[in-house]
């Protein structure tokens, strides 16, 4: 028996036209009822508001995302302000609060949700998701304005390509963030977006919530290593060839992949696990809140991940990150000129790490944890790419409120 195969750009494309179709079908079938609906009412009374539009909606693809999210969710119930918030997990932590103002609703996973937020209704719709209008996810006509929030601060290019190109607006963290967005968009004729500073809603949770976290045990050196995932990322580039020395090195290491190498790169870390099984000073964390491992570290072992600087801001301590040969094709930084900012600032605040180190490791790393002239360079850093701490939540829901005026 045959068996067919649809490769990802072919299955985007039919998915385009079929959900195109439906949304053709289900605009028509809304304006027919509506038309009928007002030749009942009589001539000049208003239907505002009649189709279920919403003025805001955020969209939320789950759980992980929660803290990108919850300072804007509750300054919403601070001021009273009305929203919906959709969410692809029926786990998601906005499912568990007591929300007068905001209304959360379980739309589905993948194309299931896709279908949905192609025919949305609203002013003005707020997401972390990138690639609108890319692949399945479509800019719905009966949506005024679609915004990013970025969800590390990092540069705006570490996306892959094409990520922001069709968004309304995109909120930052920092100032930097926005000189690569606009050659892009002069370098692809794109018309320019709106670039609003409104600081890091995660962050700001975390500065928050670090302040429960128990005391770091004296005596124990911990070593988190948390990379990216994909060809460039640590776990697949290197592996046991950087783990293996490291579990050696009689250090505690903490082991925390990237969540999209648990579903695309499941076999290479099944092998890993394998091979770090007769360690016992080797633990590995899959929770969702990385929070907890951040704390317990005395130094990070990164790559190109964002949670370099998640560490590094928040408990100002040192990192490693490795760098040799990374592919900055798959991404939008491979259409910008320069040095990024993530690579620039690495090698101030952290110190690069080459295969010829693994060897040392333990020595090294011991080295690090003892050399605190890397505070100054953090600081700054910290200053540059995480502006307005602790008003990130009013500072979203105001550009937000901007937007949704009639």
């Amino acid at each position: 028996m045959m068996v067919g195969y649809i490769d990802p750009g072919t299955g985007s494309m039919l998915f385009t036209i079929v959900t195109g179709f439906a949304i053709a079908l289900y605009f028509v079938a809304k304006t027919t009822w509506i038309r009928i609906k007002t030749l009942f009412a009589g001539r000049g009374k208003s239907l505002t508001g009649a189709a279920g539009a919403e003025a805001i909606v955020i969209y939320s693809e789950g759980k992980r995302y929660w803290n990108v999210f919850l300072p804007v969710v509750e300054e919403m119930e601070r001021r009273g302000i009305a929203a919906a918030f959709y969410s692809s997990e029926e786990d998601d932590p906005v499912f568990l609060r007591q929300l007068s103002f905001v209304k959360p609703r379980f739309i589905g996973k993948g194309n299931l949700a896709y279908a949905r937020l192609n025919m949305l209704e609203a002013k003005v719709c707020l997401m972390t998701t990138p690639g609108l209008d890319v692949y399945q996810l479509k800019r719905s006509k009966a949506v005024r304005h679609y915004s990013h929030i970025l969800h590390a601060v990092d540069d705006a290019t570490s996306y892959r390509l094409f990520s922001l190109d069709y968004f309304d607006s995109v909120l930052l963290s920092g100032e930097y963030q926005k000189s690569a967005i606009r050659e892009l968009e002069a370098t692809r004729k794109l018309a320019a977006k709106e670039l609003r500073v409104v600081g890091s809603t995660y962050l700001d949770v975390y500065d928050n919530e670090k302040q429960e976290l128990p005391e770091k045990r004296a005596g124990e050196s911990t070593v988190l290593v948390s990379p990216s995932w994909g060809e460039s990322g640590i776990l697949r580039r290197y592996g046991r060839e950087l783990l293996l020395p490291l579990a050696e090195s009689g250090l505690r290491v903490i082991i925390r992949p990237h969540p999209q190498s648990v579903q695309s790169e499941a076999e290479v870390l099944q092998a890993l696990q394998s091979a770090m099984k007769p360690y016992a000073n080797v633990e590995w964390d899959f929770a969702r809140e990385n929070l907890a491992s951040l704390s317990r570290a005395d130094l990070m072992i990164s790559d190109f991940s964002g949670i370099v600087f998640d560490y590094a801001f928040l408990f100002g301590r040192p990192l490693l990150y490795t760098k040799q040969d990374f592919d900055a094709r798959p991404y939008d930084a491979g259409d910008v000129s320069g040095t990024s900012w993530k690579f620039d600032t690495l090698a101030k605040i952290g110190r690069e790490l080459s295969p010829a180190d693994f060897s040392r490791i333990g020595e090294l790393t011991r080295s690090m944890i003892a050399d605190g002239t890397r505070a100054a360079a953090i600081e700054y850093a910290r200053d540059e790419a995480w502006q307005h701490r602790g008003e990130s939540g009013s500072r979203v829901l105001d550009f937000l409120m901007e937007h949704a005026q009639p």
